[in-house]
């Protein structure tokens, strides 16, 4: 909602391009090396504590961004957002501490394609906002309020700090398709240690907590998990080459026009949606093994973007983009399965930190290796995108064993 209208808004507090540019890109670094540490953060304190704090503090950020008159407060009130903003990280972590291993695919389905709902229904929001007078100023109050609102039910859900043991007898229940409602509703949270330590964590001395958070990444860092995360980092870099010069490449190659292709980039994320909601049946077809789906997800994905870089009618794009968002969709949610599968459930929310970390190093280089490749062709950076996605496969295949076996990955501190 808030997003699409700031630079707008910061070039009519009299900034030049430079300087708009340069606050972007504070933002997507500070992302970068924070999400890693909140995650761990969460771990040691508890999602309820983490969360909460990340909420109240991002309703703060945009309750500045409302109040700004002047591009210095422009850049301040982008602080606390940068570096606290990873509710849908931590929310995920929450998600599959609830959940089995066998429904989290399905359950992370859903809530991706919840979100995606949000990045669909907010620029139109946010858009009908930006007609009236003070229009950003509005929007970014309604953005801090939903915060809030958001912060009211996290404060309200029915925690619980005790170690039931309910995730192990789930697992135990091969018997079991779907995740019940009347399930989720009775199972209680249980910490990545247990609900005490996390509790007493919370009481600790914060050079403790950094300590600990410090420990944690080293373990992370010094685990066989590489391999994971560079397919993550070269799938999204070849996803995002898809996306960077999308508008200008079907101008110059086919002559559509901008509107064009936002209607088509709001068809794709439509889609999303829908391929978020059909993971459950998809992962049943699999028999829920997740390496084999993302293997052919990220083949699938593979082959379109090289469908797209070779199309010669704006029909061959269309048949692209609409079987794309399906196979991105299923690669980002069996992705994040197949790190806390392999590297265990005990760190969710450190490995999901440091995941998100990954994917934004993707979005610094992506823009840089797209600008190279425009030189050559418009068709450049999906061609190169192509060529990474192959690597990746053939990561995949070289570790198709470990991805296979299912078995947690031995962590340093551990």
């Amino acid at each position: 909602m808030v997003v699409p209208l700031m630079n707008l808004h910061i070039k009519s507090l009299g900034a030049s391009h430079t300087v708009a540019g340069i606050i972007g890109s504070l933002y997507g670094i500070m992302q970068l090396f924070s999400s890693t540490f909140v995650g761990c953060w969460s771990d040691i304190v508890g999602r309820q504590y983490s969360l909460l704090a990340c909420i109240l503090l991002s309703a703060l950020g945009y309750f500045l961004l409302g109040t700004s008159p002047t591009v210095l407060l422009f850049a301040l009130s982008r602080v606390p957002v940068g570096i606290f903003k990873h509710t849908l990280s931590i929310s995920k972590a929450l998600l599959s501490d609830l959940v089995s291993e066998r429904d989290r695919p399905l359950v992370m389905g859903r809530f991706n394609a919840a979100s995606s709902v949000g990045f669909i229904l907010g620029p139109v929001v946010g858009g009908y906002l930006a007609e009236s007078e003070d229009g950003f100023y509005q929007a970014s109050f309604i953005c801090a309020s939903i915060f809030l609102l958001n912060a009211g039910l996290v404060w309200m859900l029915p925690w619980s700090e005790e170690t039931t043991g309910n995730r192990e007898h789930q697992q135990g229940n091969k018997g079991t398709d779907s995740f019940s409602a009347k399930a989720a509703c009775d199972l209680h949270l249980k910490s990545v240690t247990n609900g005490a330590m996390a509790s007493d964590s919370l009481f600790q001395s914060p050079w403790i907590q950094v300590a600990t958070v410090l420990k944690r990444i080293k373990g992370i860092a010094c685990s066989d998990l590489w391999d994971v995360f560079l397919v993550r980092l070269l799938m999204s870099v070849a996803i995002l080459l898809y996306y960077s010069n999308f508008s200008l490449a079907l101008e110059e190659r086919f002559g559509v026009k901008a509107l064009f292709s936002g209607y088509l980039l709001s068809y794709s994320s439509a889609l999303g949606v829908l391929a978020g909601c059909l993971l459950g049946p998809i992962t049943r077809l699999y028999q829920h093994n997740t390496y084999r789906l993302l293997l052919h997800s990220s083949t699938f994905t593979c082959t379109l973007i090289f469908l797209y870089a070779s199309a010669l009618s704006i029909w061959m794009v269309i048949l692209s983009s609409t079987f794309l968002a399906f196979s991105t969709t299923i690669g980002r949610t069996c992705i994040i399965d197949l790190e806390l599968t392999i590297g265990g459930n005990e760190a969710s929310g450190t490995l999901l930190g440091v995941g998100q970390s990954v994917t934004s190093v993707g979005r610094i280089v992506a823009p840089l290796l797209s600008g190279i490749a425009q030189e050559f062709s418009p068709c450049g950076p999906p061609s190169l995108g192509v060529g990474l996605a192959l690597v990746a496969i053939l990561i995949m295949n070289a570790n198709k064993q470990k991805y296979c076996s299912h078995g947690n990955v031995k962590l340093k501190n551990q």
